[in-house]
């Protein structure tokens, strides 16, 4: 049913509690999605009845009066197969799943805040933060310091997906040269939710960790090509991996060029180890990680590692780790402070 044209298009809102206001209509989102999964799951009316605990009479009812409010078919008769959804009550059961699983995603998040920001008013203490983040050593060393939070160590696509998801309450992670708002899905959503904080933790150099003395000669990733050096990669997912393979593309080589693109470990100094012991040549990662082990640098850029969190979980909890992280930073060859997070990295 269209609106005429002196009709206004029709305004939807959705509210927390699972109500759906179609202009001067309102739906009950729980009972519809039931409503449109019994439909396509069953194929008749009785099956809805049965899933809304209804009479077949009251199911087809209820059936009409989602209908009427939307001012479409949702159920049409199929004759010798009982009843199938409508084109139009196939999208908007697609739509509705989806709508319900971000939804479900935000307001887990949510409670997480919540949870910990009651604790502490409650009991005057800090519930146990999980932080989820992509490898780095000052992360590590500054969250094993402290009794208020535990980390996983997870690639960047993957510490921002479990945020989003509502799984974790802080991810650390990184996007090579470029901010969370151009380095495409998952980081941008970070950047476009208004429910998250984002702050810029500090910087890193990133480069070619090599053999000590740089035998092989390697002054770029072109040169890892020319040279057959056996490289060790970052597993897939993770923003020192991705990175790497912008590199690869910048310059037109494919990943296959590259000896040992598929070996792959989880940490900068995994990566590290593995060059230092020999076995492979070379690598990217923290000029930190290769310091540490005697190892070659060839530097490829800075990029700035960010953390991300719901804003119900208050801002003194990101204030209090960026402030720590930020002054470990000053400290430590490879590194610097932090900047605002709305800025580019620092190529």
């Amino acid at each position: 049913m269209k609106p005429s044209a002196e009709e206004p298009a029709i305004r939807v809102a959705l509210s927390l509690g699972g109500t759906l206001n179609l202009g001067p209509a309102t739906l009950d989102v729980s009972g519809l999605v039931i409503a449109l999964e019994a439909i396509e799951r069953t194929g008749t009316v009785q099956g809805l009845a049965d899933a809304l605990g209804l009479s077949y009479r009251t199911a087809w009812a209820r059936l009409q009066a989602f209908e009427t409010a939307l001012g479409q078919p949702l159920v049409r008769k199929v004759r010798g197969h009982g009843s199938a959804l409508t084109e139009a009550g196939q999208a908007l059961a697609g739509a509705l799943v989806e709508a319900r699983a971000s939804l479900d995603a935000v307001l887990g998040r949510e409670a997480r805040a919540l949870e910990h920001r009651l604790t502490r008013l409650v009991s005057g203490t800090q519930g146990l933060l999980r932080i989820v983040g992509s490898h780095d050593p000052l992360l590590v060393e500054a969250v094993s310091e402290r009794s208020d939070c535990e980390l996983s160590v997870l690639g960047s696509s993957e510490a921002v997906r479990q945020l989003l998801l509502g799984q974790a309450d802080v991810a650390g992670f990184h996007c090579g040269a470029l901010a969370p708002a151009t380095a495409g899905m998952p980081f941008s959503a970070i950047q476009a939710s208004e429910g998250l904080t984002l702050r810029a933790a500090f910087k890193r150099e990133q480069g070619l960790m090599l053999a000590p003395g740089n035998p092989m000669k390697v002054r770029s990733v072109s040169d890892l090509a020319g040279t057959r050096a056996r490289y060790v990669n970052r597993q897939k997912g993770s923003g020192t991996r991705i990175w790497f393979d912008r590199l690869l593309e910048a310059a037109a080589i494919p990943p296959a060029a590259i000896r040992g693109y598929g070996v792959e470990e989880f940490t900068h100094q995994a990566v590290a180890a593995v060059i230092a012991c020999g076995e492979a040549d070379a690598g990217l990662g923290a000029r930190a990680a290769a310091e540490r082990l005697g190892l070659a640098f060839v530097p490829v850029g800075w990029e700035v590692y960010y953390l991300a969190a719901s804003r119900s979980l208050g801002p003194t909890v990101l204030d209090e780790l960026v402030a720590d992280l930020a002054e470990r930073a000053s400290r430590q060859s490879g590194y610097r402070p932090g900047h605002d997070a709305s800025a580019a990295a620092v190529p």
